[in-house]
């Protein structure tokens, strides 16, 4: 026994390459014709398929992974951190589905299957569904892989603070996975809030892996709120002097938030209090702030004479931003209601008798469709848009992307990532021709259906679009 005690206390850590590399790195880089099965591991642009749920495994803190992989047989290869979005039949398999995005938590170093890990809201449309009708042999309609917010293809110092709230930690998960199922060199620190002492989800892999991978550290925290006599983690909200304890060099690192968006906010003023530059930040943020959401919809509010449709705008958009940020818990909950939604003002509806015979004197006459013709027209440029709600005609030059010269011509779209990702500005075009460079924020079924991203498109021909 004494023999084996002292050999275990001789174990030298282990000799790794410098810096972590991602498997599909050195097929992106090859000046050969890399093979077909390796060109298909190779996270290259966001795909249409279908996937099947193989395998539910309830977590902590009312998570839930789903576990899928694609009908087609081929692997979903992804950066870790990056999310799909999944079109659920929420409303039956005969209506239109209802779109949602979740980060992936598995690594693509095992791309055969891929996993998302899905925070109930009781409140919710959408994950209160996904938790009670999602079961293996489910077969849903995916978009993806999606986002920036990942680990780099290739990094020779490799040394990383990971900041998670809630069900932030799902991207997270999938770094850390990624990291430990990698060779080479890294230092990596995660430091996790959560709202209860038994809420922490993946908290026995956390422990297996720091346990097993020198490479790994990782802190626990819970809030203000009531804590167990025997907790022995950090207490209280996400502080610099907690930054700084856990990662006294965090200006050294890079480092990847993400959870709520009070959370956030906090982490981002925190980290410049440490010395950690604005470059070496990144957050996750499926929507826009608050504030973008608020205008967006009081602007829309006004628009009396659609009350009803623009209601239903509003309820979506609030829904997606809701569902689509991590869930928020006690210490960074908003001060607001968590509804989200404003009361549309307009014309009082009338319920219409459906069987009542039509009649072309009493019918109310059909909204007739606006004379862009009398619109103001505002900017310059070779093109004219002429957006029907807000009434106006703005001109633009081909190579101008149509968001950017249509907001500050005053047209309220909503926009968040800018960059073709996140599908927020989605609008729908009635005449034109448009050139779109997106990023997976859009579908082909929507596409056909006229839809398009203002904030990657640039126009060919003259366009009247509904906005």
């Amino acid at each position: 026994m004494i023999e084996l005690l002292s050999e275990t206390a001789a174990v030298q850590e282990p000799q790794r390459i410098r810096g972590l590399e991602m498997p599909w790195n050195r097929v992106m880089g090859t000046t050969e014709g890399p093979a077909g099965a390796a060109r298909a591991l190779g996270p290259w642009h966001p795909q249409e398929f279908m996937a099947e749920c193989v395998e539910t495994v309830p977590e902590a803190g009312g998570m839930m992974t789903f576990v899928f992989r694609r009908c087609d047989g081929a692997p979903l290869a992804f950066r870790a951190g990056q999310y799909v979005n999944i079109a659920f039949p929420v409303n039956g398999e005969d209506q239109e589905p209802v779109d949602r995005s979740y980060s992936l938590s598995s690594s693509p170093t095992e791309p055969w299957t891929f996993s998302v890990t899905v925070k109930r809201d009781a409140g919710g449309l959408v994950s209160p569904w996904v938790h009670g009708n999602v079961r293996p042999g489910t077969v849903l309609d995916m978009l993806g892989p999606v986002g920036a917010f990942h680990l780099p293809d290739a990094d020779r110092r490799a040394r990383y603070l990971f900041l998670a709230a809630g069900a932030g930690i799902t991207p997270i998960m999938s770094m850390l996975r990624t990291i430990h199922d990698l060779p080479g060199t890294a230092d990596v620190v995660v430091l996790y809030h959560g709202a209860e002492a038994g809420g922490f989800a993946f908290h026995k892999e956390l422990a297996y892996i720091a346990s097993v991978d020198s490479r790994v550290k990782v802190f626990y925290a819970l809030g203000d709120r009531g804590r167990p006599e025997e907790w022995e983690g950090f207490k209280g909200r996400l502080s610099a002097a907690m930054i700084d304890e856990v990662a006294p060099d965090a200006n050294g690192r890079q480092v990847y938030a993400c959870g709520p968006e009070g959370y956030l906010n906090t982490a981002t003023e925190l980290l410049k209090k440490v010395g950690v530059d604005d470059t070496s930040i990144y957050m996750e943020f499926f929507s826009g702030d608050r504030q973008t959401l608020l205008e967006y919809q009081a602007e829309l509010a006004h628009a009396a004479d659609i009350a009803e449709e623009i209601a239903e705008e509003i309820a979506d958009s609030a829904e997606d931003y809701y569902e689509s940020q991590p869930a928020a818990f006690g210490m960074y909950e908003p001060g607001y209601d968590e509804d989200g939604t404003l009361q549309a003002s307009g014309l009082p509806l009338e319920a219409v008798d459906p069987d009542a015979p039509a009649s072309t004197e009493a019918a109310a006459p059909e909204a007739a469709t606006p004379d862009a013709s009398s619109f103001d027209t505002v900017g310059t440029g070779s093109l004219t848009l002429s957006f029907l709600r807000t009434g106006i005609n703005v001109r633009i030059d081909p190579e101008e992307h149509i968001l950017e010269v249509a907001q500050r011509a005053g047209v309220r779209i909503g926009a968040n990532c800018k960059e073709g990702m996140c599908g927020s500005c989605k609008v729908v075009k009635l005449s034109g021709d448009i050139d779109m460079n997106h990023q997976g924020g859009i579908r082909k079924r929507e596409i056909d259906a006229g839809k398009f991203l203002p904030c990657c498109s640039t126009a060919r021909t003259d366009m009247v679009i509904d906005a």
